[in-house]
């Protein structure tokens, strides 16, 4: 992200300004000259011709004149070189600007993306801020990496009146390549690229509170039943069917009645309790979902052939008082899911245990365990996100069953940023490149197979004498600023495009780092 001046462009088109004519005042006064000369020769064809020592004397003049002449230039150029030097204005050194360790911005400061870094950015301001949302899959084809993009998404909103909350359900088009080409040869022209403005199109569910957590069945592209669970602060969690909403964008014509509008099922076994934690199991096409409040009650709800059934026992094991921040079923055993909560700890458990203990337990952090994902490329990896601002990945080989002393190190772990994690997320086809948010301000893009070997750090050092890159891993790849970022998602059907979204909206982009 750079960092500029606002007034810098102006002072540098002022200095330009004596260069704008194309000709330095001295060539100016040579001409005229000339064209004096020029005047004296009444009729180039007269009859009287000169003799050679006459013809001779008459050269020997003008070249001496063009001597004096061409001096008389150079001086004056060199006078003007000279005051052009002393007029113009120093450059300022550019230097490094993380909003994640840098100084706030000064009062004639702004922060701007720098366009050649991104294949695509674009913000959507929404009328009211959301907390979660979810990207909802379609059947538009999957790896599209043409422009322009279309994408649809589901968001639950944060307003200032409760009575003025909703369920968002929303079709974005028309998101063309944003990137402009650093060079000064013309890029090649691009069919499928163009700059109108993206259309945004949306269908509304009433609510009555905020959504703190929001998430769309990774079955419904395939079942095409399209069933959204939010979780709102009253403590209550609904389950949409939001169908009709997604193809109405696409199909004129379709009805939605109230009865369409309202949740096809209610989960009140939180007893009014608030919570953060919900996914769904991807190995149940049905529906079967876990919820977690700030008690550190968890509740399992399945979907049976006629209607919901919550399980009136609910898994506890965090300690007391601990809030259960995130859940995350594993990708590969059916039973098998994973709670983080502000005592620090990942437990994992097993939903056939009847004693609805965790099966083992790690201390990952020493504050809460704020957001988790678990691999869906390698099924033992698992990401963590802190309140301090640091994040893991946990190989779940080494977890070792509760009772043992020697608890397992994290695999990776950085403490780069400064301000608590709100999101985390592993590339759905890249297994190890992570998407981390923070309330820094930031969303990170990090690729863990990168190592700099010692010549490559030696050659940084080098380059870099004031030393502002000693500390930034050589796996950090991207950084994206965006106001109070809550959540970012990965759309698993266009390869390398991100949402995320804060207090300002939401942002879709894309970088050419991915």
């Amino acid at each position: 992200m750079p960092k500029r001046q606002a007034d810098e462009g102006e002072t540098l088109a002022s200095a330009d300004e004596p260069l704008k004519n194309g000709q330095h005042p001295t060539s100016v006064q040579v001409a005229e000259h000339q064209d004096e000369d020029m005047g004296e020769f009444e009729d180039p064809y007269g009859d009287d011709f000169e003799s050679e020592d006459e013809i001779d004397e008459e050269e020997d003049e003008i070249i001496e004149l063009n001597n004096d002449d061409a001096d008389q230039e150079e001086e004056a150029t060199e006078g003007y070189e000279n005051s052009e030097k002393k007029n113009k204005p120093k450059k300022e050194t550019p230097r490094l600007y993380l909003p994640n360790r840098s100084g706030p911005l000064g009062a004639d400061e702004v922060l701007e993306p720098d366009p050649t870094v991104y294949e695509m950015l674009h913000r959507i301001n929404l009328n009211w801020p959301c907390l979660s949302f979810d990207i909802l899959p379609d059947n538009l084809g999957n790896e599209r990496r043409g422009y322009p993009k279309s994408t649809y998404f589901v968001t639950g909103t944060q307003s200032k009146r409760k009575k003025d909350n909703e369920i968002t359900v929303i079709k974005l088009s028309d998101l063309s390549k944003t990137l402009e080409i650093d060079d000064d040869s013309e890029p090649e022209s691009d069919n499928d690229e163009h700059d109108s403005e993206p259309i945004l199109e949306s269908r509304s569910l009433p609510t009555t509170d905020t959504t703190n957590r929001i998430r769309i069945s990774p079955h419904a592209a395939k079942t095409n039943e399209y069933l959204t669970a939010s979780m709102s602060e009253s403590g209550d969690v609904y389950i949409w069917d939001i169908t009709p909403h997604f193809t109405a964008f696409d199909t004129p014509g379709t009805t939605i009645t109230k009865a369409m509008n309202r949740p096809v099922h209610t989960i009140r076994a939180h007893g009014g309790v608030e919570g953060y934690a919900l996914d769904w199991s991807p190995h149940v096409t049905t529906g079967q979902l876990l919820t977690g409040d700030v008690t550190g009650r968890i509740h399992l709800t399945t979907r049976g052939t006629s209607s919901w059934t919550t399980d009136k026992v609910p898994f506890i094991g965090h300690d007391s008082g601990a809030s259960v921040e995130e859940l995350q079923w594993s990708q590969s055993e059916k039973s098998v899911f994973a709670s983080g909560g502000s005592d620090g700890f990942i437990r994992v458990w097993d939903i056939r245990s009847k004693k609805h203990k965790p099966a083992l337990s790690v201390r990952a952090s020493t504050s809460d365990v704020n957001v988790m994902s678990w691999s869906k490329n390698v099924s033992y990896l698992l990401a963590s996100g802190h309140d301090d601002g640091s994040w893991s990945i946990w190989d779940l080989r080494t977890f070792k069953a509760n009772g043992n002393d020697e608890p397992p190190l994290p695999a990776a772990s950085f403490g780069f940023n400064r301000s608590a994690i709100t999101s985390i997320e592993f590339h759905p086809t890249e297994e190890s490149i992570v998407a981390v948010a923070s309330e820094d301000n930031t969303v990170m893009l990090w690729d863990l197979s990168v190592e700099a070997d010692d010549e490559e750090i030696a050659a940084q050092k080098r380059d870099d004498a004031s030393g502002e890159l000693d500390d930034i891993p050589p796996q950090l790849l991207f950084v994206h600023w965006q106001k109070d970022v809550k959540e970012v998602h990965w759309h698993r059907q266009i390869p390398g495009m991100l949402m995320s979204t804060g207090g300002e909206g939401i942002s879709v982009w894309k970088s050419i780092s991915v």
